[in-house]
């Protein structure tokens, strides 16, 4: 009888595909996923701590679980992820019938670990490190249309607020042999896009001279047969090199989108910040990308309230996104978290100004948002088909190469094929469309 497992995903891509990897991994040893954690023989929690507001979730939704294994001793109950790799053992003191802990980099270690618990073992707990290449894991067997594809872990840029370093370590690369062959075993198996992730691709296999760079990569990508279109994220400003710049316009199937936080527009927060880049650098690289590919999507990663920001700072940030004008942002208040270098700083920007930047910010993000989907009216785009829109069911709903949603008429055979929508109406959060063509 083959056994069940849930496993609740919070936070990243990165945490999204390492929880199709364990499911890989538990389906080749006879577990079968289930939706519905009640009828489960495993639950296991995939956590982030980057941010707060996951963490306290992660940690909220543990104490649903406690009561079933109460109710059921042998439900096996674990945590995965960076908060299992923060706390380690304190989680077993923490969380009362807690069967194990997981880090990132013991994934592969996960069938061992259940089939120890089974036997009678507690509070097995696993978050070191593995030395060199990232472990090798099993290829996702369900049909994708678009597909993650991991080219490296962890990161060495130390900004002063981020836990990466500790809980996803220091960069390591996968060898670009093992990421050309899982790509075209997705590709054969129907996936038409890759999205390669990374804490900072951009930094992939930098300081392995005999490997191929990050932009050779998305070359030999683009040679595989059957792929239509590819992404990365995320970017780190400090190593977006003009190689990689350069790539957007001569990779055929590279997306014209770019995910590149910037955090902050002041120089002194960004100095704070430890990000390795001056405002002006950032703008300069802006630019240089909207010179090769003027139609390309940039989008980001913003903060505000970090230790030491004034009004001034903050009216820089502003002046940085009305000089980008991004496609997209992810904003959010700055919370201190621990193991950083900023969190031994006083958090001395109050909550309500945090609040009121906040809304500010996002405020302006939107206007520019809005006239960005309306500029597109008109136009005709190439849609990737995702499937049924969840407004409607006689639209579809798919991507644009730069990463925009379009919803438009049209019927379920159109799932996975690439089609053109002329733009009939931009809005805030996603645009119509009509086939065409």
């Amino acid at each position: 009888m083959e056994k069940r497992v849930y496993i609740k995903t919070f936070g990243c891509q990165m945490n999204e595909h390492d929880s199709e990897r364990m499911l890989a991994l538990l389906e080749g040893c006879g577990y079968q996923e289930t939706k519905r954690w009640e009828e489960a023989d495993v639950i296991l929690v995939n956590t982030c701590t980057v941010r707060e507001k996951p963490e306290q979730k992660a940690y909220s939704i543990m104490g649903r679980f406690q009561q079933l294994k109460e109710n059921n001793p042998a439900v096996i109950v674990g945590i995965a992820g960076c908060v299992a790799q923060q706390e380690g053992e304190q989680l077993l003191a923490r969380i009362p019938n807690l069967d194990f802990v997981l880090g990132p980099g013991k994934i592969h270690r996960l069938p061992e670990i259940l089939h120890a618990v089974a036997q009678g073992s507690r509070g097995v707990c696993a978050v070191d490190f593995e030395n060199g290449d990232l472990v090798d894991l099993p290829i996702p067997h369900t049909r994708q249309l678009s597909a993650y594809v991991t080219i490296m872990q962890g990161c060495d840029n130390f900004c002063s607020y981020c836990i990466v370093p500790s809980v996803r370590g220091r960069e390591r690369s996968r060898p670009s042999n093992e990421v050309l062959a899982e790509i075209d075993a997705l590709i054969q198996s129907g996936a038409k896009e890759v999205v390669l992730l990374g804490q900072n691709v951009n930094a992939y296999a930098k300081n392995k001279p005999h490997e191929l760079t990050f932009p050779q990569l998305l070359a030999k990508i683009n040679e595989i047969p059957g792929l239509e279109r590819i992404r990365f994220t995320t970017s780190h400003p400090r190593d977006l090199t003009e190689e990689t710049i350069e790539a957007f316009g001569t990779v055929e199937h590279l997306c014209e989108h770019l995910h590149l936080p910037f955090q902050a527009g002041s120089d002194g927060v960004l100095a704070r910040m430890n990000r390795g880049h001056t405002r002006e650098e950032y703008l300069s690289k802006a630019k240089r990308l909207r010179e090769k590919v003027p139609q390309i999507s940039i989008t980001a990663d913003v903060m505000v309230g970090f230790p030491g920001e004034t009004e001034a700072d903050f009216d820089q940030t502003l002046e940085l996104m009305r000089a980008v004008k991004f496609d997209g942002l992810y904003s959010f208040k700055y919370s201190p978290r621990k193991g950083t270098r900023a969190a031994q700083w006083r958090d001395d920007c109050p909550p309500e100004v945090k609040q009121r930047r906040l809304e500010v910010l996002q405020e302006l993000q939107r206007g520019i948002t809005l006239r960005k989907n309306k500029a597109l009216e008109e136009a005709v785009k190439e849609i990737l088909v995702e499937g049924q829109s969840r407004n409607s069911p006689r639209k579809m709903t798919g991507r644009t190469r730069c990463n925009r949603i379009v919803n438009f008429t049209g019927g379920p055979e159109l799932a996975g094929e690439l089609v053109n929508v002329k733009i009939t109406e931009g809005l805030q959060n996603s645009i119509r469309g009509e086939r065409c063509g």
